[in-house]
């Protein structure tokens, strides 16, 4: 992928702030969803938001055989998160249906089962594919954004032939394929102040919330004085899903060890100046197979990849995204 930020503004750091905060989403109305509820075979639910609008470029014939782009958000993500809204227009405009799976408790909703989501949650990332699949009868790709793209990289390598049969291609955006790196990474000088508080500011109340919902699951005293993402994954996400500890949990949930297990087309983007994901922890080509397409843009922040003048928008990586995913339909 060829791209430059534009010259008013430099810097990963405004590349990710600003997108996600004042950049333009879409063009024409906003995506407009609905929103289904599913039940879990552990007798959770997750919610699924399914895009509404038909493309006025929409091909001919019911919206059930037209190619269907899933979306798999990041950490604390949802509906209104601006990669989401614009992949949602993108497809809009290109007449394909789209949905965006909600992890759980990420929804609005406390979710039931005492567990919460994870980076290599490719068990559930399979699950909600498999479900996809069998209510649409045309072909189906995947995207996932950061924490989402790095659960379905793990999905794909766990599928490996048989991911072919469910999706014609996948991507990921943004991903911390190497947890380690980008977990002690985002605890750090200006990550630490600003995107560490920022996703602890939600991540910490779910968490007391969960507690209340299923005494003794974990020590509730140490989570309010957890401080970074490391102290939280140790104690909540690494412990519930089944890790012996933060350390078990990074390292067996990254998907950059596994990457050449793929067996369906792939593209890993990632922005070489990403706040959240160190360049030096980047997989080469030496780490993948044939399957795999490394984009490694020098610019573009952490999902932002602005364009335009003040105050810029935010589809040109959407776009270049979906046009990669097309040519594998």
């Amino acid at each position: 992928m060829q791209y430059q930020a534009p010259p008013w503004l430099p810097g990963g750091h405004a590349q990710t702030i600003w997108p996600a905060l004042f950049a333009r989403r879409y063009e024409g109305p906003p995506p407009q969803f609905r929103r289904e509820r599913w039940q879990t075979p552990d007798g959770d639910f997750v919610d699924v938001e399914h895009l509404i609008e038909p493309s006025t470029a929409a091909p001919e014939g019911p919206a059930a055989e037209r190619p269907l782009l899933v979306l798999f958000h990041g950490l604390e993500g949802s509906v209104e998160s601006q990669y989401v809204q614009a992949f949602a227009a993108v497809a809009r405009q290109r007449g394909w249906a789209f949905a965006m799976p909600y992890f759980r408790g990420c929804s609005g909703e406390l979710n039931l089962a005492p567990r919460a989501y994870h980076s290599g949650d490719y068990v559930e990332i399979g699950w909600m594919l498999e479900r996809l699949r069998a209510s649409h009868r045309g072909p189906m790709v995947a995207a996932g954004v950061s924490l989402g793209g790095n659960a379905l990289l793990r999905w794909a390598q766990e599928a490996g032939e048989e991911a072919g049969k469910t999706v014609k291609a996948v991507c990921s955006i943004c991903s911390p394929v190497d947890l380690t790196a980008a977990g002690h990474a985002i605890g750090k000088g200006f990550n630490g102040l600003v995107y560490t508080r920022m996703f602890l500011r939600t991540m910490i109340p779910k968490a007391m919330s969960k507690l209340a919902q299923h005494p003794g699951l974990f020590d509730g005293e140490r989570m309010r004085r957890v401080r970074n993402l490391h102290e939280f994954d140790n104690l909540f996400t690494g412990p519930l899903h089944g890790f012996r500890d933060v350390d078990d949990y990074w390292l067996r949930a990254s998907a950059k060890p596994h990457l050449a297990r793929i067996r369906v087309p792939a593209l890993v983007l990632n922005a070489r100046n990403d706040p959240f994901v160190p360049a030096r922890s980047l997989p080469e080509q030496g780490h993948v197979g044939a399957h795999v397409t490394l984009w490694q843009p020098r610019e573009g922040g952490h999902v932002g990849f602005p364009s335009g003048r003040p105050p810029g928008h935010v589809r040109t990586m959407p776009q270049r995204v979906t046009d990669w995913l097309a040519k594998r339909l």
